[in-house]
């Protein structure tokens, strides 16, 4: 059965360009950032890899560790670094998996369970895994999104909904269509009128189900 939301994320001890990761040892008590890729040297994954290392700051102040996994082997992803940052311009300083045995795709149901041969395969095999997962620090999976091979992933929408989820985990609001840092946000419905006024003060009761108002700090 696939991951669900707010299922455990399955724990894993693998290889990586850092060392071994354990890797709900790795998360430790903030976010993860797990994004997955079919083959080492491709060049969607490359510029994406890119734009993540060029991003890892960001995540850093949002207390996420960012992570990859690719099915190649962690000698091909060091040599792969290079590359990725002559095309760039990003050093990659975050880990990536080596998972030439695909036991974290399989166990992240990334890829068919039945899935045996390993040696020969293309991207078009390992097509399934494109997909980005957030953890939260209770090792609960937060978000999964799965792409296709030629389209790269927005990352700044990762950024994004991370500043959502973990707004909404600390405050009784939930986030609108297209919501950033700073705008408005929905009051959740089980909160009554007169708690949302202590809590957040004045609110615009748009809908009789609709009650927007600013920004919890």
């Amino acid at each position: 059965m696939a991951l669900r939301l707010n299922d455990t994320a399955p724990d894993f001890t693998a290889d990586s360009t850092e060392g071994e990761i354990s890797f709900h040892d790795w998360i430790g008590d903030g976010y993860a950032i797990l994004f997955s890729h079919p083959k080492d040297f491709t060049p969607v994954c490359t510029t994406e890899l890119g734009m993540m290392a060029g991003m890892a700051e960001e995540f850093s102040k949002r207390n996420a560790k960012i992570i990859g996994v690719s099915v190649d082997p962690v000698e091909d992803h060091h040599k792969w670094k290079s590359d990725i940052a002559t095309f760039t311009g990003n050093e990659v300083s975050y880990p990536m998996i080596g998972d030439p045995e695909m036991k974290v795709a399989k166990l992240y149901d990334m890829l068919p369970a039945s899935e045996e041969r390993t040696d020969g395969r293309t991207p078009a095999d390992n097509a399934t895994v494109r997909t980005v997962f957030i953890i939260g620090p209770d090792k609960k999976v937060k978000l999964s999104m799965t792409y296709p091979m030629t389209t790269g992933r927005n990352f700044d929408e990762i950024l994004r909904a991370l500043d959502s989820i973990q707004l909404t985990a600390k405050h009784k609001v939930a986030t609108p269509a297209g919501w950033s840092q700073g705008g408005d946000v929905i009051i959740t419905g089980g909160v009554s009128d007169d708690e949302a006024r202590d809590k957040f003060g004045d609110f615009d009761q748009k809908l009789p189900y609709i009650r927007t108002t600013k920004q919890p700090s």
